[in-house]
């Protein structure tokens, strides 16, 4: 392994550094990011509460730490990806921490990873990892959410233990590191229990693989249906878990029929711990109605309407069309679209395919995604209606010019797929748009 020349002194040289420090870009496993952990001290003194699952972990920890902090805890999230910048991954009591602050505890991780004669090979996502969870263990916090990168078992935020574990849904996505079935899937999320501790499962069927884990680790199992449930009408939504119920709550302010499952896991995790990290109902109320996060169902309105989502797998594009379909008549819905090479596209396609008049497929900035050239390929041996057209570009940004070019003022434009689709729209601000008959 060949040394720094010269020290990256800048956040941007830090995260080319990390990118070419390893021969993998993913190699699952945690010796040697719990290696260099150890080395570092990496410790916390409060709680932590780890979020795995294929969808929803975002908008969990979002809720998360929206409610903790009107609770008035200090708060600190890690999440993954980020949308616009690298910094979003790491929030101090709801506020994106600084570049500068990250660049230090990236040097801190090097110093320990590249001993003499014991260095240590991490990838992207271990180093990065690494330096954030220092950062959070030195921001004197009161609960730290974690969210997992992949999967679960081996993902490297697994190298600490959860006093409370929340596994959001299960369904088939990274199927070539994580397995090709439920079950599969399932034990590697199972892989952040811990033994005495809560697990809290919101999958309202979640695979036999995780309840037989919990049962096998001693874990105090929390499950959907069971221990938690939730009610409601169009009005308001209730929760009921063990020796605890909310009533009359608002919706969420993340839209979506989803989102009240998400909620519901957020409420049972924090029952789990009230007895560490008691909420009121007030707190309850005031997070789920100021809770934000971008690129979940997210409307912005104007002429024509924006939706901005990163669904990325079969799951969830079929949440954002039932979604979509909820939101009432429009005449047009053009689609912007882009995603990795390795997603299984075909059923997302199909999914969603009735509820779209016209496609944008777009190429995205990194060599992991396929191109709009074959995601329109993919399309054409799915589509079945003659009346629908597509065409392909080369960013999103150029995919969203043409949509809005072509678009009436009472259409609406989906953008949706990898967060880099839906990252590349919001590079500079939220986009308002304006129909051509307003621009005038």
């Amino acid at each position: 392994m060949e040394h720094l020349k010269t020290t990256p002194t800048t956040l941007p040289e830090w995260l080319a550094y990390c990118e070419q420090l390893h021969s993998k870009s993913i190699d699952m496993g945690l010796a040697r990011v719990k290696t260099v952990a150890d080395r570092m001290g990496l410790a916390f003194d409060c709680p932590i509460i780890t979020v795995a699952g294929t969808n929803g972990k975002g908008s969990s920890c979002a809720m998360l730490e929206a409610i903790l902090g009107e609770a008035g805890y200090r708060t600190g999230v890690y999440t993954s990806p980020h949308l616009v910048d690298f910094q979003e991954r790491c929030r101090v009591r709801s506020e994106i921490v600084s570049a500068t602050d990250l660049v230090a505890n990236f040097a801190l991780v090097e110093g320990h990873r590249a001993k003499k004669d014991a260095e240590i090979s991490l990838t992207y996502f271990e180093f990065t990892t690494l330096a954030i969870l220092q950062l959070l263990a030195d921001a004197k916090l009161d609960v730290v959410i974690l969210e997992v990168g992949l999967g679960g078992r081996l993902d490297a935020v697994n190298i600490l233990d959860a006093d409370c574990a929340l596994i959001t849904s299960i369904d088939l996505d990274h199927m070539e590191l994580l397995g090709n079935t439920r079950e599969a899937i399932g034990f590697e999320k199972a892989g952040i229990m811990r033994a005495g501790k809560p697990v809290v499962v919101s999958d309202p069927m979640p695979p036999q693989s995780v309840l037989d884990h919990a049962a096998a680790l001693g874990a105090d199992l929390w499950r959907f249906g069971g221990d938690f449930n939730f009610s409601g009408d169009k009005q308001q939504w209730g929760w009921a878990g063990r020796g605890r119920r909310y009533a009359g709550l608002a919706y969420p302010a993340l839209r979506g029929a989803n989102q009240l499952v998400n909620a519901s896991g957020v409420l049972a995790a924090l029952t789990a711990l009230r007895d560490r990290l008691p909420v009121t109902a007030q707190a309850v109320r005031n997070g789920l109605a100021m809770v934000e996060l971008p690129g979940r169902f997210q409307i912005i309105p104007g002429q024509p309407t924006l939706v901005l989502d990163v669904a990325h797998n079969p799951h969830s594009v079929a949440a954002l069309s039932e979604n979509l379909d909820a939101m009432g008549f429009y005449p047009c819905t053009h689609a912007v679209f882009g995603a990795m090479a390795d997603k299984d596209v075909a059923p997302m396609l199909a999914r969603v395919g009735p509820l779209i008049d016209k496609w944008y497929f777009t190429d995205l900035p990194t060599p992991r995604a396929a191109t709009g050239a074959d995601l329109r390929a993919k399309w054409q041996a799915v589509e079945t209606r003659r009346d629908v057209i597509a065409e392909t570009y080369k960013s999103p940004e150029a995919a969203l010019q043409a949509a809005v070019e072509a678009a009436d003022p009472a259409d609406r434009i989906v953008v949706f797929g990898s967060f880099y689709t839906v990252g590349g729209i919001l590079k500079g601000g939220v986009p308002r748009l304006l129909a051509k008959h307003l621009k005038a």
